[in-house]
């Protein structure tokens, strides 16, 4: 099974970049979205064979989340716990009978960090809501985490320490929740692979030069690690400041 993880910056401008050329191209099986910045109604896409499931943001233009899937799920939640909903529209969990698919937009901490202490909050508010999910079954987890996790990750390591999305704190709480039972999918498959991003800055030539980040990715239950064909990073796609993240998955179809 083939999912994929991209935060659009933006659904209906990543629509006008050719969002949909790209979506129908890949053909995945789970395509899940980030930073839809949309409320609903504001767009129709015509995805067939898809079924669509929208997080939105009570705050216009803002974060948003989103997954297509030809797999009908068991149940869908938009929030953690109890709580089946969630203001900023980050996440989203489809459930089918061996395992979870979990797509997520964590918090910035903001350039200043003056949103850090929500940011850790949230950690490990997900990191027990993912652990609850894997008492029960098996959980793939991806997204947007806004966290460099190692030096590897990044291409300006020592200049960026203790910036936003490469704190060690952040970096800390990637480390336990992976310590916890997950794997990071494309490290797992390319522990040494140097220079592979998903997030460039819109500064000038700062893509071209690939001076990233990677930031999107897609954590599995450790039991599935085996089951993991490939783990690609689509750094050419363009129409936002990320690049689509893909996981291929040896999973029987539900």
């Amino acid at each position: 099974m083939k999912f994929v993880s991209w935060n659009v910056n933006g659904i209906r401008a990543c629509v006008k970049k050719g969002f949909l050329d790209y979506f129908y191209e890949v053909d995945a099986d789970f395509f899940c979205i980030q930073e839809s910045k949309l409320q609903e109604g504001q767009i129709e896409l015509d995805l067939d064979g898809y079924d669509q499931y929208w997080n939105y943001a009570l705050r216009k233009g803002y974060s948003g989340t989103a997954i297509f899937t030809k797999h009908k799920p068991l149940t869908v939640s938009y929030g953690i716990g109890d709580n089946d909903s969630e203001e900023e529209g980050r996440i989203i969990t489809l459930e089918y009978k061996n395992y979870y698919v979990v797509t997520v937009y964590t918090p910035n901490s903001k350039r200043d960090l003056t949103r850090l202490s929500e940011r850790l909050q949230w950690e490990d508010t997900i990191q027990k809501y993912l652990l609850d999910l894997k008492a029960k079954k098996s959980v793939i987890y991806c997204g947007d985490l806004n966290v460099a996790h190692q030096e590897i990750d990044l291409k300006n390591a020592r200049s960026n320490r203790g910036n936003s999305g490469f704190t060690d704190e952040e970096r800390e709480k990637m480390t336990t929740l992976l310590k916890s039972g997950f794997v990071d999918s494309f490290r797992y498959l390319y522990p040494e692979k140097e220079d592979m991003f998903t997030w460039w800055s819109y500064m000038s030539k700062v893509r071209e030069r690939n001076i990233g980040w990677r930031i999107d990715y897609f954590l599995v239950s450790e039991e599935l690690a085996p089951r993991i064909s490939e783990a690609s990073i689509h750094t050419k796609i363009m129409g936002s400041d990320h690049c689509p993240v893909i996981l291929e998955l040896e999973l029987e179809t539900e």
